[in-house]
């Protein structure tokens, strides 16, 4: 008897089903309409509902193991965790900065990068902000902008959370464009398949941590989340590209901290925790 036994899709391919199921279903939930949505959230209807799905899955899962991870973990530890993963950032950011025709800003994040990597024993240590050299946080998505691309709409990505048109299909043209998924995700090009995941897990655990404090502020200080939200991220992402245009560097905005960049004090975050608490 010949069975065939049907290959299971790559790793990284199973969120990306995982989202389009979930946003299936919360256009199927949407259809209610929201009576004068926000010019810039046409979708506000399907955006709520996507909103919603991806809060109960936080609270659910990501949250409690992000308050576990916080209260176990020493400090120590996770502080070296979120500089390895910023160094890591840096290398795209400087890419961007470069892609946006400044050399200025690319130079100094590079140089942020080889002097964390050397000196701060792989990034474990942020000595070049110790120093008085500041992270420059970057996208595509930020370069489109720079480049004239319009931001379009408001939306709410399933476990990304927040977005535009313009920052998702920054997403979108880095996924198609790469030759391979280590050219994006450089933790992928591990070939020890559990050490590769641990360190995957590991990266998004300590995202959601590093937005705890951001979570209580919003339930303290926000009568709607959603609203709250998603116009905190668009004032960030507008200012992240009005400065670039003005001659100022990405962090330059003086907006409300909500983000995982410590050595940021007027940055917010973009980068939307899974299932979002998001920014």
């Amino acid at each position: 008897m010949n069975v065939t036994q049907q290959a299971s899709p790559p790793l990284y391919k199973r969120p990306l089903a995982i989202g389009s199921t979930l946003a299936a279903l919360a256009l199927v939930s949407g259809c209610a309409t929201v009576n004068n949505p926000n010019p810039r959230d046409p979708f506000e209807s399907y955006n709520r509902t996507m909103y919603a799905i991806n809060y109960n899955i936080d609270q659910a899962l990501f949250r409690p193991i992000a308050s576990a991870y916080h209260t176990l973990t020493p400090q120590p530890a996770q502080n070296c965790f979120r500089n390895m993963f910023n160094n890591l950032g840096d290398i795209w950011s400087a890419a961007n900065s470069f892609l946006q025709g400044r050399p200025h800003d690319f130079f100094n994040t590079l140089g942020r990068v080889l002097f964390n990597t050397t000196m701060g024993i792989g990034g474990c240590f942020d000595v070049a902000s110790e120093m008085g050299s500041r992270r420059i946080p970057n996208d595509f998505g930020t370069t489109l902008g720079v480049w004239g691309i319009p931001t379009g709409p408001y939306i709410e990505l399933p476990l990304l959370g927040p977005s535009t048109l313009r920052d998702t299909a920054g997403y979108a043209t880095v996924l198609v464009g790469a030759d391979s998924l280590t050219e994006v995700i450089p933790i992928m090009a591990i070939k020890n398949v559990p050490v590769r995941n641990s360190l995957m897990g590991l990266y998004i655990i300590n995202m959601r941590a590093n937005l705890l404090d951001a979570d209580e502020l919003v339930n303290d200080v926000a009568l709607d989340r959603y609203s709250f939200i998603r116009d905190a991220y668009l004032q960030r992402r507008d200012a992240m590209v009005e400065s670039r245009l003005n001659g100022g560097s990405a962090g330059d905005a003086a907006l409300p901290d909500y983000g995982d960049d410590d050595d940021y004090d007027d940055d917010t975050s973009t980068t939307t925790a899974p299932a979002t608490v998001q920014d």
